[in-house]
């Protein structure tokens, strides 16, 4: 027997409902705020149906449509977090003008970023949905940006890991 609709989900459960391994949904948590599952006796995490939808949403983002973590921190700023959980549920999907307009936003340096800084981290939406990227370079298909994103968190979780045992030891 299934679970209500309605009821918290483990991360182990939602884990497998978006194919995405544990430790990219505690990852999330640290890049979008909010991400706030309800925590239990022992650092336990349990998932609303909103949450869940939301993290959808992200998935969806970064996977399916190629925004880049900074691009989805930007949608949820801007457009909310109920924006986010419509497109999880699939309700909703950014159009092409809307990554256009993501894009152009983030190419621009940002409270004190330099240029540099900012063009580095603001490629937000695929460059073959903004027409952005170098002369001659070459341009990845999205189930290969998919694996390079994946890899990047995946990277970035290990250095945070990394970090965390350095400063224990």
């Amino acid at each position: 027997m299934g679970k209500s609709p309605d009821a918290f989900r483990t991360i182990s459960e939602v884990a497998v409902d978006l194919d995405v391994p544990q430790h990219v949904l505690r990852f999330w948590e640290t890049r979008f705020p909010t991400v706030r599952p309800l925590k239990r006796g022992g650092g336990r995490r349990y998932y609303r149906p909103d949450d869940v939808d939301l993290l959808k949403g992200i998935r969806r983002l970064l996977y399916g449509q190629g925004y880049t973590i900074k691009g989805v921190q930007r949608i949820l700023k801007e457009g909310g977090p109920r924006l986010v959980q419509s497109i999880g549920r699939g309700e909703q999907r950014l159009g092409a003008e809307r990554r256009d307009e993501i894009a152009d936003g983030l190419g621009q340096a940002e409270d004190g970023e330099d240029e540099d800084e900012a063009g580095r981290d603001g490629a937000e939406a695929p460059a073959e949905a903004s027409g952005a990227g170098a002369p001659g370079e070459a341009q990845l298909d999205p189930e290969s940006r998919r694996r390079l994103e994946f890899a990047l968190d995946e990277l970035i979780e290990c250095d945070r890991i990394l970090g965390t045992l350095r400063t224990e030891g």
